[in-house]
């Protein structure tokens, strides 16, 4: 009778022992489990007033370029110029053999004292006109033929500048280049390839900004002096001429310039630089937004400029938006977020 009982009781026992454990195993299974939400840092961002700029690149060149060649193959006689050398215009920079020279100078020569005795004799009425004509237009026949052959001869400088290529030495036959080329260095030229999206923003007589690597302590002021009233439909470009002052004569053709051109100001929305994320696999670049529920939109947005740590946004958000500034690796759209501003 007692067995009984004390049976009875370690299965009662049991019995209650496992109905505990499985009730403890289901409130444990019910019990929901906290997922800790991404932490994020956000910034307000507004319209502001952003400076349309381009940056454009080219090389510098000669406001004036002349080529000194003769107008037929000869011999180089004498140099009288080389690289660097400053000549101004008229100057002599080459001379040329020519063995012909000589007697044709001796014969216009002679044709001058004969022109010039005839013309006196003929005025005292000493001389016949016919005769008269015939030795003036020997002479002036003679002087042609000279001075042509003397210009072909004597080649001078039709500028003042520098020279800045030679391509002969003395004694050479001078072929298909130039003997020299003198550049006018003061002001220079830089010819620019616009994108016709900014063809009705650049005006003739605007200014920009030069800057030159080989120079990177100083900015240079260029003029627009000409655009081309075409475009290049490969390119989809056209060309901007720019002027550049250069009285010191620090810029050199040649040169690499980097030219900012400013063509006024436009309202746009202005995000850090952090805010903006690339997709990968593509170009596209967007921007995680800050709800007042607590969630994130994904936005897709077109960039404009780009202004040390910020940029410039052309759509997809709006003025007033909070954007995310960080942690944006573990977002995705429509995610709740934990703001941790300080």
């Amino acid at each position: 009778m007692k067995m009984n009982t004390i049976i009875k009781m370690l299965l009662v026992g049991s019995v209650c022992v496992a109905s505990v454990a499985c009730q403890s195993k289901k409130s444990a299974e019910a019990a929901p489990v906290e997922v800790a939400k991404p932490k994020v840092t956000t910034a307000v961002v507004n319209i502001q007033d952003v400076d349309q700029q381009s940056v454009f690149t080219g090389n510098v060149e000669g406001y004036t370029v002349n080529n000194i060649t003769p107008q037929q193959p000869r011999r180089i006689a004498r140099l009288l110029v080389d690289v660097g050398d400053r000549v101004y215009a008229g100057q002599k920079l080459v001379e040329m053999e020519n063995s012909a020279l000589a007697q044709v100078k001796a014969q216009y020569e002679n044709n001058k004292a004969n022109y010039e005795r005839s013309k006196e004799l003929y005025n005292f009425g000493g001389e016949s006109k016919a005769n008269f004509d015939a030795m003036k237009t020997a002479y002036e026949v003679s002087k042609s033929t000279y001075e042509n052959m003397l210009e072909n001869t004597t080649l001078l400088s039709p500028i003042s500048g520098v020279v800045t290529a030679r391509n002969y030495d003395n004694g050479d036959m001078v072929g298909g280049m130039p003997i020299f080329v003198v550049q006018r260095i003061n002001p220079v030229k830089i010819f620019v390839n616009v994108s016709e999206s900014l063809y009705t923003y650049i005006k003739k007589g605007m200014t920009v900004d030069v800057e030159l690597d080989a120079i990177p302590e100083q900015k240079f002021e260029g003029k627009v002096s000409r655009i081309t009233p075409s475009i290049d439909p490969q390119t989809r470009t056209f060309q901007v001429e720019l002027t550049v002052a250069n009285g010191k004569e620090l810029i050199k053709p040649g040169m690499y310039a980097r030219v900012t051109m400013n063509y006024g100001k436009r309202q746009n929305i202005v995000v850090p630089d952090q805010a903006v994320v690339k997709m990968l696999g593509s170009g596209d670049r967007y921007i995680y937004v800050y709800k007042a529920d607590g969630t994130v939109s994904y936005q897709k947005v077109e960039l404009g400029r780009r202004m040390n740590d910020k940029y410039e946004i052309l759509s997809g958000i709006a003025d007033g938006d909070e954007v995310v500034t960080s942690g944006q690796v573990a977002l995705k759209d429509g995610i709740a977020v934990e703001r941790v501003n300080e």
